[in-house]
């Protein structure tokens, strides 16, 4: 009987064996190809309503063939992806280096019922707090300033962009960058006698975190604020390093440990986001997410979109060689949304060793990169058209339009989103080389109905899962992050005067006043 080792030798042997059709064979020998490729996840518009709305996914344009599906499926079977999936809702051992769970599911209902109990005590809490300031316990607020960095800051920054276009129940200016630049702008956009802190830190010792902490305090009381503590909100997973801190208990919201930073905006880090547009569309983003969290634990094999997105990166990244893989939000409001997506993807699945310790054979997380549409067209696809680099595109859009001028803005911008999937795929023979498209290149199109808290909610948990679906296909843990810390511990080094360096590096801290 072949091990398990075995089976997943014997399963990415077939994968790699696979043949590699273009694009306009695959759809030739399959007028169907669309439906068969095309996944719709739904949710609905409001709680107890039967109308819903939702998210269409279309793979067709991928170079996914009947035979390279097959092959996918047998090998998300050899990784064990049901009993890794079982594992991620049922509070299992999935950051085997750490020792945890990866409970981020349950903050939206999608876990066991201690998780889920437990989650929703702590999201009540944060509600009670985002109601009273709204009511004004806190006297008057009109500005905060949410202090975080990686998954403590981008989270919040989207989900603010996203959905505060129209109105912001709170002006919230989102600060990670330790330049004193980026914080300074915060302050001259803000008065400090309405202005609340919100610090978010898991560990509450981030050191960007804590001194962009200290100057915001430091700022309210040189401007006449007599109690700057009592204006702070600490959202972390170590309340009692807030309350050392001096953060008052009754403003302390915390998370559990086994939530990961750039899992979090579900919990507490999600704090600014509710305060921005209150907690009944904070619930909305939750509903979405959890839509997407229902269709990953219920659709098997090729059903399952988030595993049908990791079949995708897996073929290409594996397969084709690609080291790169584009997002084109053709949303203002998602402009964020790749900034997002790139820590996501490259701090998750950036790794060169399986969950095990082995090293890898092959390639891990493609490098994420993007933009806007229509404005990267201009900037990027020559590239993506001509280039010599194959760069599987992903297309998200939002079929209702959102904002209130001429009809033929949005018309123009979704025109222009789907012309650019079809000439990716199609391409232009030409007798002048400079004016030939080779074509044959892939692209994903998502088209969410409206591009409200409830979509921008499943489209994060989607990237989540396709996330982990990816890992488990690789073999490898999605959940640690241990690259991140030895630049933090060599920069620790520079500022305590320890540690030796090399010639390059002193003679740089000489120039710098570092030395």
């Amino acid at each position: 009987m072949a091990t398990a080792n075995e089976a997943m030798a014997a399963a990415w042997a077939q994968v790699r064996s696979l043949s590699h059709a273009p694009l306009a064979e695959l759809f030739a020998a399959d007028p169907d190809r669309p439906a068969a490729l095309t996944r719709r996840i739904a949710w609905p518009v409001e709680a107890g309503s039967d109308a819903q709305a939702g998210m269409l996914i279309d793979f067709s344009k991928t170079h996914l063939s009947p035979e390279a599906l097959t092959a996918f499926e047998a090998l998300a079977e050899a990784a064990g992806f049901d009993a890794a999936r079982e594992a991620l809702f049922g509070g299992g051992i999935v950051n085997p280096t750490e020792g945890r769970a990866a409970t981020h599911g349950a903050l939206r209902g999608s876990g066991t019922p201690a998780q889920v109990e437990e989650a929703e005590a702590l999201l009540a809490r944060m509600g009670m707090l985002v109601e009273a300031i709204h009511e004004g316990a806190l006297g008057e607020v009109r500005h905060c300033i949410a202090i975080g960095i990686g998954g403590s800051a981008l989270g919040p920054a989207l989900a603010i962009d996203a959905l505060t276009r129209d109105l912001a129940l709170v002006d919230v200016h989102v600060v990670s960058n330790i330049d004193g630049l980026a914080l300074e702008q915060a302050f001259r956009a803000c008065d400090p006698a309405t202005t609340l802190i919100a610090v978010a830190s898991k560990t509450f010792t981030t050191i960007e975190t804590m001194t962009n902490a200290a100057s915001a305090l430091k700022w309210l009381a040189d401007n006449g604020v007599e109690d700057p503590d009592g204006r702070v909100i600490a959202l972390t997973a170590s309340p009692e390093k807030a309350v050392e801190w001096g953060v008052d208990e009754t403003r302390v919201l915390p998370f559990v440990e086994s939530v990961g930073g750039r899992y979090s905006l579900f919990s507490s880090i999600g704090f600014p986001v509710a305060l921005a547009i209150g907690m009944d569309e904070f619930r909305q983003m939750l509903a979405g997410a959890k839509a997407v969290d229902d269709h990953f634990r219920a659709e098997a094999g090729r059903a399952n979109a988030p595993l049908l997105a990791a079949f995708c990166d897996q073929y290409y990244t594996r397969l084709r060689g690609c080291q790169t893989r584009a997002v084109f939000a053709y949303d203002e409001r998602l402009a964020m949304l790749p900034d997002y997506l790139q820590q996501l993807e490259m701090e998750s699945n950036g790794k060169s060793v399986t969950a095990s310790g082995a090293a890898v054979d092959g390639p891990t997380a493609a490098i994420t990169w993007g933009g806007v549409g229509t404005d990267a067209q201009h900037a990027v696809f020559q590239l993506l058209h001509q280039g010599t680099h194959l760069i599987p595109v992903d297309f998200i859009a939002s079929i209702a339009p959102g904002d209130d001028l001429d009809p033929a803005h949005h018309r123009i911008l979704l025109m222009n989103c789907l012309a650019q999937g079809a000439a990716l795929m199609a391409g232009k023979p030409s007798d002048d080389p400079a004016r030939a498209y080779a074509g044959d290149r892939p692209s994903t199109t998502f088209l969410v109905d409206d591009c409200d808290a409830a979509a921008l909610g499943a489209l994060i948990a989607f990237h989540e899962h396709r996330t982990y679906a990816n890992a488990v296909l690789m073999g490898i843990n999605p959940f640690d992050q241990f690259g991140v810390e030895l630049g933090k511990a060599i920069a620790k080094q520079i500022e305590s005067g320890e540690g030796s360096f090399d010639a390059s590096t002193r003679a740089l801290m000489q120039v710098a006043g570092l030395g």
